[in-house]
């Protein structure tokens, strides 16, 4: 028999989906499985992200023979990062509990993620350590991604990629989530505070469907990196990294007016004669100006939306609502 949803659920778990239409039926059966064990008034978000298979005719249909189950259905294909936004921006719970819909995860792990929150924790973080991935591609990249990542961030995870991960509410009302940021969480929310945590979970072979992850996606995350690092030391003192660049420029440029003229006087060896000192200053000032232009355009992005509140997706309809 389902918990029955109500307006203030004690969970609320959300999974975006992007053409898993083999998977979402035998998900949806194993969520109702751990859902029914639990015994707690749950509701289960599905972030439909612009699939192009038949996901949002089978998620409606779950819809309408699960009451706990809601539906959000987006214009287009954003990213995972902007659909997980979608399903926090929509959740009532006080637990909220990301989790991939491509049956890799198992909904059977929440037990054990809400009894690590009930020893004190605010993030408790899954950890794929039998992870079934090639090797290559995906396993190799990843370690050395979550070592970076716990050295900037100073939030020492294993497993950063893992979806599957229980927060309290509080720790996620104020998280403003772009790029490929919503990894970041918990380095967020360490940073406000917030306990986190990590436990070993379940990680299963994908046996339908196509992964939707590649190697570019690691660069984007390195990219990534750099800005929240950059957010976290210099978004109220930008002066210093920009002055840092700035002196680096000059020193530079100091440098190779120096050498040039050490060569026109000691060697007669005219400027016009060694391209040297010409392409050190245009190199330098297109490297610099668009280094930090990049990271300028970050700030502008973000203050353009926070300021104003605005969404980085766009719903197309919602079911059961």
């Amino acid at each position: 028999m389902n918990q029955v949803s109500n307006e203030n659920p004690e969970l609320s778990l959300f999974l975006p989906v992007l053409d898993e239409e083999d998977n979402l039926r035998p998900m949806h059966a194993k969520i109702q499985a751990a859902l029914d064990a639990l015994g707690k008034s749950a509701e289960v978000i599905f972030v439909d992200d612009g699939s192009t298979d038949k996901s949002l005719e089978i998620l409606k249909e779950i819809a309408a023979a699960d009451d706990r189950v809601r539906v959000i259905s987006l214009r287009r294909n954003y990213g995972q990062t902007a659909a997980m936004s979608a399903g926090i921006d929509a959740a009532r719970g006080e637990i909220l509990i990301p989790m991939d819909a491509d049956l890799q995860n198992d909904p059977a792990d929440i037990k054990r993620l809400l009894d690590k929150l009930d020893e004190g924790y605010d993030v408790v973080s899954g950890w794929r350590k039998n992870r079934q991935d090639k090797m290559i591609s995906r396993k190799i990249p990843s370690m050395i991604a979550n070592k970076i990542i716990s050295w900037i961030g100073d939030v020492h995870l294993h497993d950063y990629g893992c979806s599957l991960k229980a927060y309290r509410r509080d720790v996620l009302k104020d998280v403003k989530l772009y790029g490929e940021m919503h990894r970041f969480i918990p380095i967020y929310a360490s940073w406000a505070g917030a306990r986190v945590t990590e436990i070993p979970v379940d990680h299963h072979a994908r046996t339908m469907g196509k992964s939707k992850y590649g190697i570019s996606r690691t660069i984007k995350v390195v990219f990534d990196l750099m800005t929240i690092k950059f957010m976290a030391e210099y978004h109220t003192k930008p002066i210093y990294v920009f002055g840092a660049f700035g002196m680096i420029a000059f020193l530079i440029s100091l440098g190779a007016s120096i050498w040039a003229a050490v060569l026109k006087f000691g060697y007669d060896v005219s400027f016009i004669l060694t391209p040297l000192p010409v392409i050190a200053v245009v190199m330098l000032a297109i490297s610099v100006q668009f280094f930090l232009m990049g990271l300028l355009a970050e700030l502008l992005v973000r203050t353009y939306h926070e300021s104003q509140d605005k969404a980085i997706y766009a719903v197309r309809e919602k079911i059961g609502f």
